[in-house]
């Protein structure tokens, strides 16, 4: 390795200097309408699965972009091999924002569908659905408190098994589902008996049309296991690979005009033009009696309401007759057919239906929010996004609100115009989009335009949406060589996950790499292909940093994999006696984004200890953190905040020339991650932790951590807005990301995994009867350098009745709202404020409930609408998350701040709420699937101590060991004989043994459904370790917080005092 040390090259008069040029401020001009006819293609191909990032797929992968692809599950069922494979990415597209022509960054394409022309014919075969069997009666209620309690409280009403369409040979086995699919409201008329019966079922939001039954499940077997690999490798390796092809979309063509309901022409009138009648006071709720508050020795536990694991899969299909269904639980098991709405995955809205005045959803004290993750994995058995080409005149847009082609969109006098659902506007129909219109009132080529039949569908953009040519994929890896860092291991282990992971890189010309290391100072390498070995450039001055080549510190990877992967080996032996403890964060940072202006890309920075010199240093502020929040100190919630502007001013800088940056913390001690975290936060990236460090146990979860991260499915320079109709208008963004402009956000990267919350407040009302659309436009650019433009629709039906928003209320999105809140507050108001304002936002809810929808019931009953009867469960988890109690480290409490904002919404309830089973007697529990459903509740009192028990939050894997459990348990388990004999530092192996085998299936069913390798952590009653995994049982009573049963009480006790 040469080692030169350089001064500051003079500037070439060739290098760039300044901003790119898409950075110019120049617009381009705007895009016109029209489409380029073609003839429709024969027949639809097939989305090949999802590789995981886990496994090694097939040798010979072609260059460039796939003809379509979608990675499967991310982790094999067996112990899989360490080794990297590259997994099989789909293609995308350059800048601009969705709103108007160019402007900003893209993204990934998570389903590399074909390419189908604007005139596009598809099959109309979809999955074929029968008419839905009738389900009656109002949702069953529950008393919990006092009061005569009927039966204990049940799981809802099981579905029907589908025997229908000859497409779907296969039974369905899974998970219950929690919500049935309502369409019609109870009569008001009613008269009131007194409490609601128990086993009364719950028929769903409120619709006009007869209720005729829930979607009828389709056949699902479920995603294929990968064959058992060599007991001798790592737990982790490689899942099979597998295709299903898909028909092409048949299905709900829809149109929509925007003040009158959206309807599906053909098909009946809408319901939703009639008035709704009232809700009976005590419909749809779950009433725990309390008849004497102050005593909750009369709760009785097994009644109050707990989250109800499913174990099959349901099929939920987005719209049928003209009306929006509700979607299932974000936490379960279900496969999406688009029938006009985009699927819950993509956009998920707090209420399933809109009030139609500002003052009514003041009144039910619940925001309008809705949760977007435009790049979301689709279930392996749905049909893929289909992109649609609309040649050089781009896809046909609102000429005033500049709103993509969507099925709300209706189209009028005989087709030669056409009135935008989200404004109005009645825009002309160019000529050559031009259809006639049937004598339903649709398009008759509706059901072969993706676009007027599908709530998601990608576009290609056009010229009109680049100011420059597509970026290519630069992967820029930065690693920390101090003393600390090689001490500890981290610099070997970030070396060795760096070097497994090269294969794992997009293939093509267009994938470009560099490398740099730093400790006081910055050492760049020349990895051109005709230098013998790399040659290593130091960069002395940190306080005005500099690049010390403009060319060949970044390189395409099929030229520099021989030098890298020799680099990387190297590397760890270079600094093993390096005495430098100081780190350069800030400046090398600094430096790495100069080497990536020109082009931007994704920064991979590997961090070990406190940026202690250079630009951005900063100091420890641990202890003071501890002070502080022991004692109560009102301001200890600064700890969260930066120390100044310094990092946050570079991120900007980042964010606007296309960097992202992810950060890996692989640390024993203090490194701020409040100071660190906002340049991932600023750039679209994420911050992952490893605290503290072992590089025995951590090794494999940092490996497969980045090579997810590098082999998922993602996207570079997007731009994203929201858009909806007239009535309502976007509030706030919340989210990673950078925003420079009122109306978009700016995402130097997106994955499948981020996520971004938008809040609405009304601007106008809203008529009985309408619809609310909402429509999500990405523009991004794929890996393999194609421009797309990711749109997302979702239209929902707009309500005078404040029953019918409680009735329709989503918990999993409407608890993301508060848990993101709360990660807010915590970094500008004292912890006791914020338990108090997450405390208060429960409270709210159900008093107006009570008040306004149960007033008929009994003052010593707490009434719990049952959409949200899970809500004090989830805030009483929160209360006593990490990031909420007094006790957690300062870079804990940072760290879990910064994880919440990109969090994705199937993850949100985990995070608080974790998982718990038992793993002693796997072997009587059946099948992966009903082992996952057997879940306990989070109270000590269900932990035995002869048992063994894991717990998961999507993060970390915790196992629990009693004192007492079974010689022959931990032999089959660990392999030794008692449980001082297991491993402080704990790897999980796997045995040959049924008990061994079953729970490595486990594990890695987790770890596919969870996108994450899972840390393991070992705790054993008694010590420490213990303490972290009963901290987890947040049903218990802990000092300073309550129990569930207590908590109950207490929200009872403030309703009753807001009612008087």
């Amino acid at each position: 390795m040469q080692n030169l040390q350089i001064g500051r090259p003079p500037p070439p008069s060739a290098a760039p200097s300044g901003p790119p040029p898409y950075l110019s401020g120049s617009v381009a001009p705007s895009v016109t309408v029209g489409s380029r006819p073609g003839p429709p293609p024969q027949t639809l191909p097939s989305r090949p699965q999802y590789q995981p990032p886990f496994t090694r797929p097939p040798p010979g992968i072609p260059n460039g972009p796939p003809s379509a692809g979608i990675p499967g599950p991310r982790f094999p069922s067996a112990a899989s091999s360490m080794e990297p494979s590259p997994p099989a990415i789909p293609p995308q597209g350059s800048l601009p924002f969705p709103g108007s022509p160019p402007h900003g960054p893209p993204v990934n394409n998570i389903s590399q569908p074909s390419v189908y022309p604007s005139q596009y014919s598809a099959a109309a075969a979809g999955v074929p659905m029968v008419p839905p069997s009738l389900v009656s009666g109002p949702p069953h209620s529950q008393p919990l408190m006092g009061g005569p309690l009927s039966q204990p409280y049940m799981s809802p009403p099981q579905m029907q098994q589908y025997t229908g369409p000859s497409q779907m040979q296969q039974q369905y086995t899974g998970p219950p589902q929690m919500q049935q699919q309502y369409t019609g409201p109870p009569q008001m008329q009613q008269q009131y008996t007194g409490p609601p019966q128990m086993q009364q079922q719950y028929t769903g939001p409120a619709h006009m049309q007869q209720y005729t039954g829930p979607p009828q499940m389709q056949q699902y077997p479920g995603p294929l296991q990968p064959p058992p690999i060599s007991s001798g490798a790592p737990p982790f390796g490689s899942p099979p690979v597998w295709q299903q092809p898909r028909p092409g979309p048949g299905g709900f063509p829809m149109s929509s005009m925007v003040q009158a309901p959206p309807q599906m022409f053909g098909a009946s009138p809408s319901s939703l033009t009639q008035r709704m009648p009232p809700v009976p006071p005590v419909m749809g709720n779950s009433p725990l009696a309390m008849a004497q508050p102050s005593t909750p020795s009369h709760v009785d536990p097994r009644q109050i309401p707990r989250p109800i694991p499913g174990s099959s899969v349901e099929f939920f299909e987005t719209r049928q007759g003209n009306q929006a269904n509700n979607p299932p639980s974000a936490t379960s098991d279900f496969v999406v057919k688009d029938t006009g709405n985009c699927s819950p995955r993509l956009m998920r809205c707090t209420m399933n239906q809109v009030p139609c005045t500002g003052d009514l959803l003041s009144t039910s004290s619940m925001p309008l929010a809705l949760m977007v993750q435009p790049l979301a994995l689709p279930n392996p058995s749905e049909e893929p996004i289909q992109v649609v080409d609309f040649g050089e005149s781009g896809p046909l847009r609102c000429s005033r609100c500049k709103g993509y082609i969507n099925p709300f969109m209706k189209f009028v006098d005989q087709g030669r115009h056409f009135i935008c659902n989200l404004c109005g506007f009645n825009n002309e129909t160019p000529r050559d989009y031009f259809s006639n219109l049937g004598p339903d009132g649709r398009r008759r080529d509706a059901d072969e335009r993706p676009e007027l039949c599908r709530g998601a569908v990608e576009f290609v953009a056009t010229k009109e949406y680049m100011v420059r040519d597509p970026m290519p994929a630069v992967f820029f890896f930065l690693v920390d060589v101090s003393m600390n860092a090689i001490v500890t291991g981290a610099t070997a282990a970030a070396c060795s996950a760096i070097s497994q992971c090269i294969t794992d890189l997009p293939e093509g010309p267009r994938t470009m790499v560099g490398i740099a290391t730093f400790d006081s100072a910055i050492h760049f390498y020349n990895l051109k292909r005709a230098l013998q070995q790399p040659l290593m450039l130091v960069v002395p001055d940190i306080q005005d940093v500099y690049t010390p080549l403009h060319t060949d510190l970044i390189v395409p990877v099929a030229e520099c994999r021989k030098h890298l992967e020799q680099l990387l080996e190297s590397i760890p032996s270079m600094f093993e006696s390096n005495k430098v403890v100081d780190s350069a964060f800030g400046s090398a940072i600094k430096a790495a984004f100069l080497a990536m202006k020109p082009t931007g890309g994704k920064l991979l920075v590997f961090q070990s200890v406190l940026p202690s010199i250079g630009t951005g240093s900063l100091s420890s502020r641990e202890t003071e953190g501890r002070t502080n929040v022991s004692s109560g100190e009102k301001e200890a919630y600064k700890l969260l905040q930066p120390v100044d502007m310094t990092l946050k001013t570079m991120a900007i800088e980042f964010a606007e020339h296309q960097v992202c940056v992810d950060v890996f913390i692989i640390t024993q001690a203090f490194v701020d991650i409040a100071s660190v975290s906002v340049v991932p936060r600023t750039t679209g990236g994420q911050v992952y932790y490893y605290y503290p460090f072992s590089s025995l146990s951590d090794a494999a979860k940092l490996y497969n951590d980045l090579r997810w991260n590098i082999s998922r499915p993602q996207g570079f320079e997007a731009v994203m807005r929201v858009r909806c109709s007239q009535g309502v208008q976007v509030q706030e963004y919340l989210g990673n990301f950078c925003k420079r402009i009122p109306t978009d956000i700016d995402l130097p990267g997106i994955d499948c995994d981020k996520s971004i919350l938008v809040t609405f407040k009304h601007d106008d009302k809203f008529q009985e009867g309408t619809e609310c659309a909402f429509q999500c436009a990405l523009l991004y650019t794929t890996i393999y350098g194609q421009r797309r433009i990711r749109v997302s629709n979702l239209s929902l039906p707009c309500t005078s009745m404040l029953g019918n928003l409680f009735r329709a209320a989503d918990i999993d999105t409407l608890f993301a709202c508060l848990l993101r809140q709360a990660a807010t507050g915590i970094q500008s108001s004292p912890l006791s404020q914020v338990r108090e304002q997450i405390m208060n936002f429960c409270v709210n809810i159900f008093h107006s409930y009570r008040k306004f929808c149960a007033s008929v019931s009994s003052t010593g009953q707490l009434i719990l609408p049952e959409s949200i009867k899970l809500l004090p469960l989830y805030t009483l988890a929160l209360s006593k998350s990490i990031g909420l109690r007094n006790d957690a480290l300062l870079d804990e409490r940072s760290y879990w701040a910064s994880h919440v904002p990109p969090l994705p919404i199937p993850l949100v309830v985990p995070w608080v709420y974790p998982r718990m089973i038992s793993i002693h007697d796997l072997t009587l529990k059946g099948n992966n699937d009903s082992k996952l459903s057997s879940t306990l509740p989070l109270s000590a009192e269900h932990l035995s101590d002869n048992g063994i028990y894991l717990l998961e939050n999507g993060e970390d894997c915790l196992f629990f060991i009693g004192n007492s459990v079974s010689t022959e348990i931990l032999q089959q388990i660990f392999g030794v004989n008692s449980v001082d004999g297991i491993p402080t530092q704990f790897v999980l192996q796997q045995y040959d043994n049924t008990l061994s085998n079953a729970l490595n299936d486990v594990v890695n069913e987790i770890r596919r459904q969870r996108s994450s390798f899972l840390r393991m952590r070992l705790c054993r009653k008694g010590d420490p370790s213990g303490m972290l995994f009963f901290s987890y049982m947040v049903e218990d009573k802990a000092p300073g917080g309550l129990s569930y049963v207590e908590f109950l009480v207490h929200i009872h006790r403030q309703i009753q005092t807001k009612m008087e």
